[in-house]
């Protein structure tokens, strides 16, 4: 299916032992549990209380639309980051990592109305909910966060994780289709707008049509598609620079580009894209 940005990809998965919808940061947040055929037992349905707990507590805390939020109080100056709840410390820290690692193409204090980290807290929660899930018996996860996705080990022996990256010019169609083993995350205006903002300059700006990264952790991932998404080629040399993290981009004029180790699907001709 290719509903969103990115989306689990026609393949044939078996259904899994566990399927939650999650209505939390102002979407719905999929969780997939699978336990190799076996029934999810108590222990499973514990670590995924565990994990939708992360994620309601990733919305209470960091979201900017609501006023008494610890974040919301951050931006209007009326609590000191000492006076935060220590997560907010720590995803400001891993915030300016990537802002550091985009060369500011990614910049969460150049927002319009003060720092804004929710473009890395929507992967870096999921990625959270999803390490939570884990128990021994977990042979697969999937965290699917309005189309960034984190995942861990597979749907069934021999099957990779499969998603499908949507044509910004035709959403119900897809661009691409990507293996992914750890996290793919995907930003574009094509479906809510005019919503990236240039940290150079302040103003709302995107490049490119569509920008998808994948890496082992969707936190960073998610601020490297923002950056792709503002910076364009420029931010595409950058994630190839970066270990383990590889990034495909489509144009405004429809034109794909790739890194060059982008895990493009064996076999379903989404390897074509030139690559940069």
């Amino acid at each position: 299916m290719s509903g969103g940005p990115g989306e689990r990809a026609d393949a044939p998965w078996p259904a899994p032992e566990v399927h939650r919808l999650e209505q939390v940061m102002g979407t719905v947040v999929v969780i997939d549990l699978y336990t190799g055929g076996e029934p999810a037992t108590a222990e499973e349905y514990r670590h995924l209380a565990q994990a939708r707990a992360i994620l309601h507590r990733a919305d209470a805390v960091f979201s900017t639309w609501k006023p008494d939020s610890p974040v919301s109080r951050l931006r209007r100056g009326e609590i000191e980051l000492g006076e935060a709840p220590p997560e907010v410390r720590e995803v400001l820290e891993l915030c300016a990592a990537a802002r550091d690692a985009s060369h500011g193409w990614f910049d969460p204090w150049a927002i319009p109305g003060g720092v804004d980290p929710t473009g890395y807290v929507k992967g870096w929660a999921a990625q959270r909910a999803l390490d939570a899930l884990l128990t021994s018996r977990v042979t697969g996860a999937l965290v699917n966060a309005a189309g960034d996705i984190a995942c861990h080990g597979s749907p069934a022996p021999g099957a990779p994780w499969r998603i499908g990256v949507a044509d910004p010019a035709s959403p119900g169609r897809l661009a691409a289709v990507v293996d992914v083993a750890g996290a793919i995350a995907t930003s574009g205006t094509y479906e809510r707008g005019a919503h990236l903002f240039d940290p150079r300059t302040g103003a709302p700006a995107s490049r490119v049509a569509s920008a998808t990264v994948t890496g082992p952790e969707l936190g960073l991932a998610d601020a490297l598609a923002t950056a792709l998404a503002v910076g364009g080629a420029e931010a595409l040399e950058l994630v190839e620079s970066l270990d383990s993290y590889e990034a495909f981009m489509i144009g405004t004029d429809g034109a794909p580009t790739a890194t060059a180790r982008f895990p493009f699907a064996a076999g379903t001709g989404a390897g074509s894209p030139g690559v940069a």
